[in-house]
């Protein structure tokens, strides 16, 4: 399978606050919250959704299309991302802004405060995906992640329109949704991705139910932290997928576009949807033991390894002869 990635392409400034979040909350003031946490640390990393999971992809060895929008500070990242196996001939380069940025503070529960400046994402609604499509060869399925809001309503019409099957994957941009375009992106999509908390959003915000959604999407993908996965299909049992035990937990940033970037290339290799699953939760387990989103390094025998212990001899056969 030829697989697009649309989305942010950022770097994010990572901080850590060694007490908690929760502490510093007055119950009766939160309508004039004003705080200012004193942090212990700051990494400067490589992100954004759609370059985290097409590096994921790209360790993997499925060579996905990095469709999304950066600035002229972009080049050392390319190259980056040339280098792990992604193809980042469709990235637009804006000529007057700087490429995004996340800042993000964690606190001692590893919950986590976020900001997110778009610079020239915004210009992502300017990329055709037929272009994309024919310097590829064409496209087989495009993850429609978190980007400028028109990008990401002009990329699902245009999958509809050319009958491209597409995945609706709206992460950080649904707090700023409205509900009718959570409707228009999610209609028609082969796969829905979303955590526990985002799932429950999209139904306050649609007005549909867990049913109304399911008969509008093929597959709807819930993450469930450190509960896994679950994996539902109209008239189907649902498929959940437990998580391998990690050996650290040290930075959640990005542990969600790991488990797309596995399970996506488990669609490309063609195996189950459990299998996909199984190999997007491995995937993520490597991503919360590090800090940062794209620093982990992807050692095969030692992976393979890990997911073996964690889903058995059967499971890690059919993984091991498309990983080799």
């Amino acid at each position: 399978m030829r697989i697009a990635v649309t989305g942010s392409i950022a770097t994010d400034h990572l901080m850590t606050f060694p007490g908690r979040f929760a502490d510093q909350l007055v119950a009766d003031q939160l309508h004039t919250v004003s705080l200012s946490f004193l942090v212990d640390t700051l990494d400067v990393r490589r992100g954004g959704v759609a370059a985290n999971i097409c590096f994921g992809m790209g360790q993997l060895g499925t060579t996905p299309v990095l469709v999304g929008a950066a600035g002229s500070d972009f080049a050392e990242y390319r190259a980056w991302l040339d280098r792990h196996g992604v193809d980042t001939g469709s990235v637009r380069i804006s000529e007057v802004l700087h490429t995004a940025r996340f800042v993000c503070t964690t606190d001692a529960d590893h919950n986590q405060i976020g900001s997110f400046y778009t610079g020239a994402m915004s210009e992502a609604r300017l990329i055709e995906l037929h272009s994309v499509a024919e310097r590829v060869g064409g496209l087989d399925l495009v993850l429609i992640g978190a980007d400028d809001p028109e990008a990401m309503l002009r990329h699902t019409e245009e999958c509809r329109s050319r009958a491209i099957p597409f995945a609706a994957d709206f992460s950080q941009q649904i707090a700023r949704m409205s509900g009718n375009d959570i409707r228009v992106l999610l209609e028609g999509a082969t796969y829905l991705f979303s955590n526990e908390y985002e799932k429950g959003l999209i139904e306050s915000k649609t007005g549909w139910s867990e049913e109304e959604i399911l008969s509008r999407v093929g597959h709807r993908i819930t993450t469930l932290g450190s509960r896994g996965v679950r994996i539902e299909r109209t008239g189907e049992d649902a498929i959940e997928v437990g998580c391998p035990d990690e050996d650290a937990k040290v930075d959640p940033t990005g542990v969600g576009d790991a488990f797309r970037a596995g399970f996506l290339s488990g669609l490309s290799w063609g195996v189950g949807l459990e299998r996909a699953a199984q190999l997007g939760c491995m995937l993520a387990t490597l991503v919360i033991e590090t800090l940062g989103t794209q620093e982990y390094t992807l050692r095969r025998a030692h992976f393979m390894e890990r997911f073996v212990k964690a889903y058995g001899e059967e499971a890690g056969a059919e993984i091991q002869r498309h990983l080799a």
